[in-house]
């Protein structure tokens, strides 16, 4: 009998040792490199989105929301979409951050629920991959964080909070059931995963709220759509996905890098009415009249999606230039 408890005893704290809580920079290492930046453009004219999207398989099948690839004026996929993958440190320069460059195809979406699936196209090495949570066992007050790509901040940026509220048919839509977190998400999260302690997603992160009805600022107050919709609409697609067990999260694979090429880049679309922008704070220099004032460095900004997407039209256009000017020079056969 007393072997048969110290059994007992063992197994439970091999189990809640498995389903330790990982630390947010634990959770970054694993969890980042399963996350992309994804750009919708259209094939000629202005305009173009992007946000964030998650590895779910590893033979290159990203989900993300359908905002972030439909074309608002035709309702449909954006013609070209291109993904990034995470370099293996993240510096602040467009040109490196955004070298790991692959081309994407369209599988499906749905508008209602806010999701699309995507395919990458020639598979630059195994991808990592980010595994799905059971929504079910997220209790409120669960510490979570997102990864993505804010607007004015850094690209693959770890924000944290935790699960605030929970809802069923949000916004009166049927089976559109979603998390409520405090977790700092803007423009360009959207997309992206909202991870549990132990890295798995629990949610896509689909909308912010920042102005009230009568024009006050909201904060703190975001969605993401739990994983379980997710799931069920993968399966819909033919897309089996399992939630994953309470096991040790596996090393993620570096990507082998790559020669770094011209940034291209586009505005992630955002649900909501983002917060009005407020000038940086900055504290009061104290000098003495002997001691010169701190000089202050500003050569790397964050970046900047606007910025980002017209860099993004203008690489596409001289690419378009050079394969016409490519093939009036070939001589026919």
């Amino acid at each position: 009998m007393k072997l048969l408890q110290l059994c007992v005893v063992l197994v439970a704290v091999a189990s809640g040792a498995m389903a330790a809580e990982l630390t947010p920079q634990q959770i970054y290492e694993r969890a980042a490199p399963g996350v992309v930046l994804v750009i919708g453009h259209p094939d000629q004219g202005e305009g173009g989105t992007g946000g964030t999207g998650s590895i779910i398989r590893k033979d290159g099948l990203v989900l993300t929301n359908a905002h972030v690839v439909i074309d608002e004026k035709t309702g449909k996929p954006y013609p070209r979409l291109s993904v990034f993958l995470k370099p293996d440190r993240v510096t602040g320069n467009t040109r490196t951050d955004l070298a790991r460059k692959v081309k994407a195809s369209f599988v499906a979406f749905d508008r209602t629920m806010d999701l699309a699936l995507l395919r990458v196209e020639g598979l630059p090495s195994p991808l990592p991959v980010l595994e799905l949570g059971d929504p079910e066992r997220v209790k409120i007050g669960e510490r979570v964080v997102a990864i993505g790509h804010p607007e004015q901040g850094g690209l693959w940026t770890l924000t944290t909070g935790v699960v605030s509220a929970e809802f069923d048919d949000f916004s009166n839509t049927k089976g559109k059931h979603v998390f409520q977190t405090e977790t700092g998400l803007n423009r360009g999260n959207s997309g992206g995963p909202l991870l549990d302690a132990q890295g798995r997603i629990i949610g896509v992160n689909t909308a912010i709220a920042r102005l009230a009805s009568d024009g006050m600022p909201i904060t703190s107050i975001s969605f993401a759509l739990k994983s379980s919709v997710a799931r069920a609409w993968l399966r819909d697609q033919a897309v089996m996905v399992n939630y994953a067990a309470d096991l040790p999260a596996q090393p993620v694979p570096p990507i082998p890098a790559q020669a770094p090429q011209a940034p291209t880049v586009t505005k992630p679309a955002e649900r909501a009415t983002p917060a009005p922008k407020a000038p940086p704070a900055t504290a009061p220099a104290v000098a003495s009249p002997e001691t010169p004032p701190p000089q202050v460095h500003t050569d790397i900004r964050p970046y900047d999606l606007d910025g980002l997407i017209r860099g993004q039209r203008e690489a596409e256009r001289d690419l378009d230039q050079m394969m016409k000017d490519m093939r009036q020079k070939t001589p026919p056969r």
